[in-house]
């Protein structure tokens, strides 16, 4: 019995220092997204954008920290699976109480499998599927603050509630005029409830902690009356003078859906208990998963958990196999999925065409500048992964020859876990929500307008018209965020659910700032003139702005309303110009929401001190 005691012992001190790891972690992600409140307060823009970046990083720094840590106090990579068992079995014992206990679930699963060889990565050593439930999780202590806070109004006190809701949150730098704002917050929420009877357990919901990102801070909430919840956010920002306004409020599910939105970067949220405001945010977007609701909260890694978790089983519960994505063919990506789920998986290539001078290595960094920057809802966000692994009877033939000509460096074939069952192994992929891609959602309304139906034809010359007007938006956006696109063509952006154009190919990105935006030179003789090569001498990051329109502009249709909304994209002026502004350390606003929802900007009141 001596030894097993000793055993035991070593695998609690192994589990107690691995859930120390992540109580290390937390604590540190948690002190970061609680300064952003200082930050907005102070109008520390660029602090924001670098505490987001970094703070990306501190996953993975805390994850080494714990293998090392293991290896050098205990050699956990030479102790025996009894040993691990018995970790795992501590672990669970360690988390009954515990505040995060899905995120220290995942974390465990990291640091194991940094450890453990692979063909040990089974439910008895890892945590495939949740073992400590995160309902009803709550701070008990006295002076813990609750996930959300409930205010009970009339029809009558319901101006003085609003404006005590935002007074609640104690931001340490001045309204321009909190009574207007709480008035055109009442008038918005009255036009909601008018002719609706206030039923007894009529009350606003709101979640205890601002959600901060970029130069907002949003109040996140819900309107409940009867059965009826109407979900609703108050993005709250720095006026022109300096002082705070809210801008405006957002309604429904589908305005919180774009607040959240996965092409968006992640919140910075003081969170005691994670899994009690996905909960909530869950009842405001029941159709969101719970995977991207994590993912918005800074929380990616177990966003990744859980998206991984979706994905087996909906494997598990469909029978479709995955093919060779439809559109046309990237030179640097190889894109497959499975027609029944709602996401495209890209591996990169082993080999590009002379025009792609780039290696994995830089096509990496570039998915992982995406990663770390301010997405402005115009960048799909990814998921990465290693080791990936898939059933062979799931996988198109033409899908493997496919990978075994483009990228055999990342295909592996064969029964690795010894069970009788062939797998297809990625070494290397990104997963990004599925979109229709722009080109050819173009093209469907191209064919509409052929087709001979008025009907249709008219429909589809609106479909054309919003998709271009987008497409510029897009750009503009980018651009305001320091990023050129490089690769502009309409391939390479998608169409979400909303019809909001989403760009999604990354091997070309650069900052704005590290280009240089040129015009072309006049020719020097005849012969430049009726050339049709370059006659003008191009660097590296040269970038000529009026050489996008043949490539962009080929159909008349699509040219014609992009010249009337976004001829300045062709103008090198322009790009110049918000290049020197970034340089100079302004942050643009770029708004979450639709222009027309912003509360119009007025007076402040003569009450307002």
């Amino acid at each position: 019995m001596f030894p097993q005691r000793l055993d035991s012992t070593l695998a609690y001190d192994i589990a107690k220092a691995m859930l120390d790891g992540f109580n290390r972690h937390y604590r540190l992600f948690r002190t970061e997204s609680a300064r952003a409140k200082h930050r907005f307060e102070t109008a520390d823009w660029h602090g924001q954008q670098r505490a987001q970046r970094e703070r990306i990083e501190f996953y993975d720094l805390r994850v080494k920290e714990a293998v090392l840590r293991l290896e050098k106090e205990f050699k956990a990579g030479e102790q025996p699976m009894e040993v691990w068992h018995q970790v795992k079995l501590h672990y669970i014992g360690l988390l009954i109480d515990h505040h995060q206990p899905e995120l220290a679930e995942t974390f465990f699963n990291s640091v194991t499998t940094k450890i453990l060889h692979r063909t040990y990565f089974h439910n008895d050593f890892i945590f495939v599927r949740p073992a400590v439930s995160t309902e009803y999780i709550e701070n008990d202590e006295p002076a813990a603050t609750p996930t959300y806070r409930a205010y009970y109004p009339t029809r009558e006190t319901l101006l003085a509630e609003i404006e005590r809701i935002v007074d609640n949150f104690r931001l340490q730098r001045p309204f321009q005029d909190l009574p207007r704002d709480c008035a055109r917050v009442l008038e918005a929420m009255a036009g909601r409830l008018a002719g609706v009877k206030l039923r007894a357990n009529f009350q606003i919901q709101v979640l205890s902690s601002l959600f901060f990102r970029n130069k907002g801070a949003y109040v996140v909430g819900k309107l409940i009356n009867g059965f009826n919840e109407v979900p609703f956010a108050l993005p709250i920002l720095h006026g022109a003078d300096g002082r705070l306004v809210v801008d405006a409020c957002l309604f429904g599910e589908d305005d919180l859906q774009m607040l959240f939105s996965f092409a968006r970067a992640y919140f910075m949220v003081d969170m005691e208990i994670p899994a009690a405001y996905v909960q909530f945010l869950r009842s405001l977007m029941p159709r969101k998963p719970r995977a991207e609701i994590y993912n918005a909260l800074g929380l990616a890694k177990q966003g990744k958990t859980l998206f991984y978790r979706d994905f087996l089983y909906h494997l598990k519960h469909s029978s479709d196999k995955f093919r060779i994505a439809p559109g046309i063919k990237g030179m640097v990506m190889l894109v497959f999925d499975l027609p029944s789920f709602p996401y495209v998986f890209k591996v990169i290539k082993d080999h590009y065409p002379p025009q792609k001078d780039t290696t994995r290595e830089q096509i990496q960094g570039k998915y992982l500048l995406v990663k770390q920057h301010d997405r402005v809802g115009r960048m799909a966000d990814t998921l990465e992964y290693s080791e990936v692994a898939f059933a062979r009877e799931r996988f198109e033939d033409d899908l493997i020859e496919e990978i075994r000509k483009f990228a055999p460096s990342q295909l592996e074939i064969g029964d690795r876990d010894g069970d009788g069952h062939e797998e297809v192994i990625i070494k290397h992929l990104y997963i990004e929500r599925r979109m229709i891609p722009l080109n050819i959602y173009l093209q469907e309304a191209f064919d509409a307008l052929k087709s001979g139906d008025e009907a249709a034809a008219a429909q589809a010359q609106g479909q054309i018209e919003r998709a271009v007007l987008e497409y510029g938006n897009a750009i503009k956006d980018l651009v305001a965020a320091n990023i050129f696109p490089g690769d502009m063509l309409w391939k390479n952006f998608g169409v979400t659910r909303n019809g909001k154009v989403v760009f999604y190919d990354y091997d070309e990105i650069e900052y704005l700032t590290d280009c240089n935006f040129r015009r072309v030179p006049p020719p020097r003789n005849e012969d430049d003139e009726m050339s049709g090569e370059v006659w003008w001498s191009v660097g590296p990051k040269d970038v000529f702005p009026e050489t996008f329109g043949p490539f962009l502009l080929g159909n008349p249709g699509v040219r014609e309303v992009f010249m009337r909304h976004h001829a300045d994209l062709l103008d090198a002026g322009f790009w110049q110009s918000h290049k020197e502004r970034i340089r100079d350390g302004h942050v643009h606003d770029v708004f979450p929401y639709d222009p027309d929802k912003r509360f119009a900007p007025g007076p402040a009141t003569a009450a307002t001190p």
